[in-house]
């Protein structure tokens, strides 16, 4: 487990500021402590300063993982997010909450993308 260099941390932020915007800060700064960005594996970990100071006394080779796992790293560079980030950039999104599309107007048109469409897929037979 490593910090993230400067490249790959601008990279990184750049596609999780494509949803929270400015709320970016927020997501390091919270009110239960600090927490940072650590790369294993071409994999983003979001993790408290907390547990990192308590993993640091296991070695590299024998961590699987460590936090949760934002994200991975392609091969050309480009960061892939996970749904497993969703939960934490949920709550700072800035577009599109479930709790907005509830207020608008009947009238109006919404988008709504489903992340997991393997619901639907396992549930199919059962869809009227």
């Amino acid at each position: 487990m490593r910090p993230l260099t400067e490249e790959e941390m601008r990279v990184m932020f750049e596609k999780i500021a494509k949803y929270i915007w400015e709320n970016l800060q927020l997501l390091v700064n919270r009110p239960d402590g600090t927490y940072c960005f650590r790369m294993h594996n071409d994999r983003g970990y979001y993790v408290s300063e907390k547990i990192l100071k308590l993993a640091a006394n296991i070695s590299g080779d024998k961590l699987v993982s460590l936090g949760t796992c934002f994200g991975k790293f392609t091969k050309t560079h480009k960061f892939r997010l996970h749904i497993t980030a969703l939960d934490y950039l949920a709550p700072y999104v800035k577009y599109k909450s479930i709790q907005d599309c509830r207020k608008v107007d009947p009238m109006a048109i919404v988008v709504f993308h489903q992340a997991d469409v393997g619901e639907y897929v396992w549930h199919e037979e059962t869809l009227t």
